[in-house]
């Protein structure tokens, strides 16, 4: 079991947790991050990047944009289309979202940010994050209704729901943002630019 510091990095990093009102799924959101940051051998959840090739805008800053953006729209969905998305399901799966960074980042940031541990047995560049952001939640028992929204590129799952397609496009909107502001250009040209990981 991860370390109870993770857990404490973990709530600190993310307030949007308060927006979860299920206390048995805002506590497996924080198991999968503290399980993921023990595994990748992160001394703290603020040294993983958003992106491989982007340092200067922290995972912590995107997760918490997408979260910020998802809810805004689930907001507006409600109010003007009468949809009903489940917020602790979009709360739950923007926080987790981008967890498999744990694993996918580590090779891509100095030593010391990272503690010794066995991470090699989990961290990989060959899995997209995720899809281990989705297997860290499915371990730590978070509900299919999240899992399913958890996998944020097309194709990674058979359903698009409406929480899954709030995640997705908050994504996208923060990613794009953060690719415009750090590089100059559009999360496409990124993509094309830069196609070992996004």
């Amino acid at each position: 079991m991860a370390d109870a510091d993770y857990e404490t990095q973990v709530r600190e990093a993310y307030p949007e947790l308060d927006r979860i009102d299920s206390d048995d799924l805002r506590e497996r959101v924080v198991e999968a991050w503290a399980l993921g940051l023990d595994r990748g051998g992160w001394q703290d959840i603020a040294d993983i990047p958003y992106a491989w090739n982007i340092h200067d805008i922290t995972n912590v800053e995107h997760v918490r944009g997408v979260t910020k953006i998802a809810l805004e729209s689930a907001n507006i969905q409600r109010d003007f289309h009468d949809a009903d998305p489940d917020i602790d399901v979009v709360v739950a799966a923007c926080l987790l979202h981008d967890v498999g960074k744990c694993y996918e980042y580590v090779d891509h940031v100095d030593a010391e940010l990272l503690a010794g541990t066995d991470r090699e047995r989990y961290a990989t560049e060959e899995i997209p994050h995720s899809l281990s952001g989705y297997a860290l939640a499915h371990e730590v028992g978070v509900p299919i209704t999240v899992q399913r929204a958890i996998p944020h590129f097309l194709g990674e799952v058979p359903e698009r729901t409406l929480e899954a397609e709030l995640v997705k496009s908050a994504n996208s909107a923060s990613s794009n943002a953060i690719t415009q502001s750090a590089m100059g250009i559009s999360l496409k040209e990124w993509v094309d630019e830069y196609s070992q990981t996004s």
